[in-house]
């Protein structure tokens, strides 16, 4: 309970301007039964940092697992689809995708992400697209990382936007990178199954 007040605020009004009196009276618990679980709102703020970030960076390789005997561009749709659900289930990582804390050790975490995240993307590259030069590898996760970011802090800030209108665009960003020179490409995006998911009984 206190975990999901928490996020939710943190989501909501930035962890600056969430207070522990805000939270406390949020949960309906006091402050003494908030302190036995965390030190401090650092710590919570941190709690919940490290658990979003290994959610939300195992959501697509999941989905890129399941979808092993799919073509690449059916994976990568499923793989787009994962990440965006996840980050519009749980607006609480829009501090994992752009820190505005102030505070060091949630920008630490923060930037653990984007490494990881960077890493993933890379790696993915190796796999997928071995024509591409080393050199260029790994600005070119960076790319995709920050577009991923960018998109799901725009989808949450437009959440009227067509889910699979967006998806459609980053797969046509990621196609084109993969792909090698010369070769054909469809960018026609396939039938997404995305459904915008409701937020009744879900908690950040």
């Amino acid at each position: 309970m206190i975990e999901d007040v928490a996020a939710r605020l943190f989501a909501e009004r930035g962890y600056v301007a969430t207070t522990i009196d805000d939270i406390v009276a949020g949960a309906g618990v006091t402050k003494p039964m908030l302190y036995r679980h965390f030190e401090s709102k650092q710590d919570l703020v941190i709690t919940l940092l490290e658990r979003h970030r290994d959610e939300l960076a195992a959501a697509p390789l999941d989905a890129l697992l399941a979808s092993a005997d799919r073509p690449l561009a059916d994976r990568l749709e499923v793989m787009l689809e994962a990440w965006f659900r996840y980050v519009e289930r749980h607006p609480f990582v829009r501090l994992l995708l752009h820190d505005s804390s102030g505070d060091s050790e949630v920008a630490a975490l923060v930037e653990e992400l984007h490494d990881r995240q960077r890493t993933a993307d890379v790696a993915l590259l190796r796999e997928f697209a071995p024509h591409i030069p080393e050199r260029e590898l790994v600005p070119l996760g960076e790319i995709i990382r920050s577009a991923l970011s960018g998109l799901g802090l725009w989808r949450l800030d437009h959440p009227d936007a067509d889910p699979a209108n967006v998806n459609a665009a980053l797969r046509r960003v990621v196609l084109a990178i993969v792909t090698p020179p010369g070769s054909a490409v469809d960018f026609a995006a396939p039938r997404s199954s995305y459904a915008r998911p409701s937020t009744k009984g879900v908690s950040c």
